[in-house]
Formats: structure tokens, C-alpha cells, sequence
């Protein structure tokens, strides 16, 4: 907590106990700031900030006199990130601050990152929540949170004793001005393909976005950058730090010289300056390689030593993703976070690369996003997988019919391997009791996730949880 006139050049002694953006949110206490968001000017919510007992709120036009202090700055957006650096006494510069930005692989690379360095020295904030020492927590709103949940939670690590701090910036994050002053120790990259269209307009706009984090790396901090990717030397262009890269070339730092997936595990043969390194990963897929190597590169480039690296790799586990679930059935079930057409197509190849029958995807697309992307995942899924059942996932204020007749749109004249069940839950208890032995169900999408965003409500909704109710009822009823 401080004091208004420890923020500003003010006689008010008012005392701020956090800093808002949202009125509905308001507390006692509270600093309301009044941005501009995509749809709504928060200026003209301030009465109802006031009265849910905001202390002080900070404008970028007159308002006229209010009952608390007002204090008034050229523009509130670009401010938010200077106040709350100030509120939470510079966090960022007690932490080693390492950002993951791509298309697929985010969560994973990161989660990877925090396991390598460990739990108790680096904190994680991401599509998963955070995480750091022993504390798990559900509490982050997006992949990369805005400035007042941040700073907040990059000084409960410092507060911690966490010296690292990893995190996923998303092109989103980029676009809203989120990450504005912040600048990061390292950055990775992990590849780029078609996302998120709605919001930048196109695909060039997206690529610009990904690339802040780069620009946004300390000259002499680290830009960790995977050689294999199209986008590769595009990103390389702008790098401000110095460059390494993973792959498969010869010039790689890090060289991936081979692997092997199994149904458990894979294995891999590495080059590091100039020695060969045989080790094995508890994750699976050809695209888990790419981002155990790009988290073991950041990590040997931070000082790590490999040795201490490869003890680390067995304790990896990336919650939602490749996560076969523990049914005693005859058929398996796995939930992952996939929902791109590069991360479904690549996850199916890997499925199918398993000894078992069918696949069965239960998967749908969100609602107020990418409409183009909707047709190529439909085409994706029933191209790649035996038989897929299209549902809601987050609709929003679209109708979720409309949604899986976008995605179907391409396929009803050539393709019969498909339905609709607009329910996620009926969804995925028809993938469920449709599946017979050696069978896999893969719900996709969603990952760990807990909610599902319906219309004007935030409901409680969890893949993992929801399957395994399913599973539950299915055995119920074969033993009636």
C-alpha cells in the first residue's frame, strides 16, 4: 500500500491499497484509472467507482470535482503501466525477466523454463495462471495479464525470493499496450504461423506484434530463437539482444542431432559446444523437442549448467497439455490446450504415431475471434483425426450453432466423419461412449482451463474434470 502523494505530486494523504481499471471491480481503498478500453471509455464509470469506495481516481480530461482526489495525466493508458511500476516498487528490475512469444508452445516452453531453473527460484505467469515456490494459483485473467495484475504479481515473487520471473507475452498483449515499459533479461521464440486475425487485421499486423518482445529485449540480454521456423530470420532482423538458436542445423547452438518418440517418453541427441549429449524427456511429440530445446538453450545461456539441466528434465509436467488421463479403461483419453491449426495438425500426427485405433476429437473454436481460422480447423481435424465432434468452446455473445456451421462450412460436401454436439459437456460425454478399445479421445482446446465464457457470464467448466465424469458414467451405466 502507499500513499496518493507517494505516487503523485499531490497534498492528498489518501492511502491506495490497489490500483483498478475495472469499476466493477472497485474495492475500498482502490485507485481507479481511467482508460480507454476497445469498447468503453472507463471515464464514464467513475461515479460507480466512487461509490463502490474508490480512494482516488486518475483521468486524462476534465471531469469536474468528485468527493475523492482526482488527478489528471496526458494519457491514463500510457500512465497505467508508469503508476503501477511505482505501487509495486520496480519488480521487474529485482527479477531476471525472461518472456516466451509464438504461436504454439507458449505455456509449454515456459512451464519447461520454470522447471529447469525451479519453482522456488522463478515464477511463472501464463495461459496455466502462476505459479511459483510451492504455490499454484488460478488467478491470472489472460495470458499475459494487464499492468495493475502484473506488477502485482511479479512483487509477490520478489516477496518470494524468486530471482527469475518467465513469462508468456502474447501478440494480444502487444496490440492492448500491456507490456509497454517493460523490458525483458531473454526471450524466445518458439515459431509463427495464422492466429488472432480478428484482433490485428492481418497477418503481417500479427507478426509485428511478436516481434515487440525481441525489440523489447535488453541489448545485452539474450534472444533465444528456433532456426527451423519460416519466420525464423525475419525475427532475427530485429533481435536487440545477442542471438542463439535451436534446430536441426549444424550452425544451431543447441543442434537437435535426432529423437525418437515412444508412447512414454522420447528421446534425443543433442550438441552443445561441441559434445553430444544423450537424454530423455518425459514429454512426447516432435514439437515438446523444439521447446525442451529451447528452454535447456535460455537456461545454459542464463549459467546453468547442463548437468543440473538434464537432472531437472524428469520433473517436467505441463498441466493441459499431452495430458493422458488416468482412466483404467480400455481406451485412453487425453486433453490438450491445442486449438491452432499447426498445433491440432501436429498433435494428431503425433497421436497417430501411437498404437491405437481411432482418434476422437472433441474440439470447437471461440466465439468474437479469428473467423477465418474456423474452416481450417474443421479441415484440419477431420483430415487428421478418425472422427471429430465439433462443440461451444468460450461463445461469448456468438451463437455456438454458428460457430461449428463456420468450421463444418468446407466439409459437408466431402467429408461424413464428423458432428455437431453444441453442448461441451454432452460433447464430450458422446466421444467418451462412442469409444471402444485402443481408442483415443482427445479434448482439445481448452487445456487446464476452468471456465467457459457464455454470453455475459464466466462459467465454471474444466476438460479434465468433465472427462473424467464421463468416464465415471459410462462405467456406471456397462455395470447396470
Amino acid at each position: 500500500m502507499k500513499k496518493l502523494n507517494e505516487l503523485y505530486d499531490t497534498s492528498s494523504d489518501v492511502l491506495i491499497k490497489a490500483i483498478k481499471i475495472n469499476s466493477k471491480e472497485i474495492e475500498p481503498g482502490d485507485l481507479f484509472v481511467c482508460t480507454m478500453g476497445v469498447k468503453a471509455d472507463r471515464h464514464d464509470f467513475i461515479d460507480e467507482a466512487i461509490e463502490k469506495g474508490a480512494s482516488a481516481v486518475i483521468v486524462s480530461h476534465d471531469v469536474g470535482a468528485k468527493k475523492v482526489p482526482i488527478i489528471k495525466v496526458d494519457n491514463t493508458n500510457y500512465e497505467l503501466s508508469k503508476l503501477c511500476q511505482r505501487f509495486y516498487d520496480y519488480p521487474e528490475h529485482e527479477l531476471t525477466m525472461i518472456g516466451v512469444t509464438g504461436t504454439d508452445g507458449k505455456t509449454s516452453t515456459a512451464t519447461i523454463i520454470q522447471t529447469l531453473i525451479g519453482k522456488k527460484n522463478c515464477g511463472y505467469i501464463g495461459t496455466n495462471g502462476r505459479s511459483w515456490a510451492d504455490k499454484v494459483l488460478d488467478d491470472n485473467p489472460n495470458t499475459t495479464p494487464d499492468e495493475t495484475v502484473l506488477y502485482r504479481f511479479l512483487r509477490d515473487f520478489r516477496n518470494d525470493n524468486c530471482k527469475y520471473a518467465v513469462m508468456e507475452t502474447s501478440s494480444e498483449a502487444y496490440f492492448r499496450k500491456r507490456l509497454e515499459n517493460l523490458e525483458f533479461d531473454a526471450s524466445v521464440y518458439t515459431n509463427i504461423t495464422s492466429e488472432h486475425l480478428n484482433i490485428h487485421g492481418s497477418f503481417e499486423n500479427y507478426v509485428e506484434c511478436k516481434k515487440e518482445l525481441f525489440k523489447r529485449t535488453k541489448k545485452d540480454g539474450l534472444c533465444i530463437l528456433n532456426s527451423d521456423d519460416t519466420y525464423y530470420q525475419e525475427i532475427k532482423k530485429i533481435c536487440n539482444g545477442k542471438v542463439y538458436t535451436y534446430g536441426t542445423s549444424n550452425d544451431d547452438t543447441l543442434q537437435i542431432m535426432d529423437f525418437k518418440v515412444y508412447p512414454t517418453r522420447t528421446t534425443i541427441k543433442w550438441k552443445y559446444e561441441d559434445k553430444i549429449y544423450d537424454i530423455e524427456s518425459p514429454l512426447l511429440g516432435d514439437f515438446n523437442v523444439y521447446n525442451l530445446s529451447a528452454g535447456m538453450l535460455l537456461c545454459l545461456k542464463l549459467g546453468f549448467s547442463i548437468e543440473e539441466l538434464i537432472e531437472n528434465i524428469k520433473n517436467i509436467k505441463i498441466s493441459g497439455r499431452l495430458e493422458l488421463l488416468d482412466t483404467n479403461t480400455k481406451y485412453y483419453v487425453m486433453v490438450d490446450y491445442a486449438h491452432t491449426p499447426n498445433g491440432i495438425s501436429k498433435l494428431l500426427n503425433f497421436v497417430h504415431t501411437l498404437d491405437i485405433n481411432r482418434s476422437i476429437v472433441v474440439i470447437g473454436q471461440a466465439g468474437e475471434r479469428d473467423y477465418l481460422k474456423r474452416p481450417k480447423v474443421g479441415n484440419t481435424v477431420v483430415n487428421n483425426a478418425s472422427y471429430a465432434i465439433f462443440t461451444y468452446e468460450d461463445p461469448r455473445s456468438e451463437n455456438p450453432k454458428d460457430i461449428c456451421e463456420d468450421i463444418i462450412k468446407e466439409l459437408k460436401s466431402t467429408h461424413n466423419n464428423y458432428e455437431i454436439v453444441i453442448d461441451r459437456r454432452e460433447a464430450i460425454e458422446r466421444a467418451i461412449n462412442i469409444a471402444k478399445d485402443n481408442d483415443m479421445v482427445l479434448i482439445l482446446g481448452k487445456g487446464n482451463e476452468t471456465y467457459q465464457k457464455l454470453k455475459n457470464e464466466t462459467i465454471y467448466f474444466n476438460d479434465i474434470e468433465e472427462a473424467y465424469r464421463a468416464v465415471k458414467l459410462r462405467k456406471e451405466k456397462e455395470t447396470v
